[in-house]
């Protein structure tokens, strides 16, 4: 828990970059440490992606999409400090870590309209961590430092040498292709992954998780102890 001080400032942590480069782990920590509301907005798109497909919607058909989109009611549940998405009040389970979401998951996010579609809905998310008496609001992702969050009182771009990336997504028992989704999550028109002009970035590589923590910490613990 923290020691920030009561009436401390409320304050959006945005942690960016590629698969398995060590943004949930630093995100969940984060939260621990300072009582934030943590949201993975990657299992947000891995849900749209899991229910689009589970309606026999392909990525390439823009028109279903969007008729998909339109009927999606998207709501949050908090559990514990995770701010969980629901698709017409059902909340997603292991589906959502499947290898036929982990083939198609990039490519539906590089869908402007899907992208459309969550923006308000991670915006959001800041209401609700302040609306549950959270201090703030550590949300990771591919573009939340650059588009949903530019104005965040932090931001980080974490980075990882894809050997290592690819060893850590094995050892977690998942088959992401890290530099197909690099390739698309890097080269997409729309909110590509990049790391914004004044973001903070970490090379994971090398370091552990706490080093990696450690790191974002000591930036932010001054701006609640103030």
């Amino acid at each position: 828990m923290s020691d920030a001080k009561p009436g401390s400032p409320f304050v959006i942590v945005a942690i960016d970059g590629g698969a398995a480069s060590g943004k949930s782990s630093s995100a969940r920590a984060l939260s621990e440490r300072f009582n934030f509301l943590h949201a993975d907005t990657g299992s947000y798109y891995r849900t749209v992606t899991s229910d689009l497909l589970h309606r026999g919607v392909q990525p390439g058909d823009a028109a279903a999409i969007r008729d998909a989109l339109a009927s999606m009611r998207l709501g949050t549940r908090v559990a514990g400090r995770s701010a969980r998405i629901e698709i017409d009040g059902r909340t997603p389970g292991d589906e959502i870590r499947s290898a036929e979401v982990n083939a198609a998951v990039s490519h539906f996010a590089a869908v402007p309209e899907v992208r459309a579609a969550l923006l308000a809905f991670q915006r959001g998310q800041a209401g609700v961590a302040q609306g549950r008496g959270f201090r703030g609001l550590a949300m990771e992702g591919r573009d939340i430092g650059s588009v949903i969050f530019p104005e965040a009182d932090f931001r980080f771009f974490l980075i990882a040498d894809p050997v290592e990336r690819t060893r850590r997504r094995a050892g977690e028992g998942q088959q992401d292709s890290i530099a197909d989704r690099d390739r698309i999550d890097s080269s997409r028109k729309t909110a590509p992954l990049a790391c914004p002009a004044g973001a903070i970035l970490i090379d994971t590589t090398h370091r552990t998780i706490h080093e990696v923590v450690e790191l974002m910490a000591a930036a932010i613990a001054p701006r609640l102890t103030a």
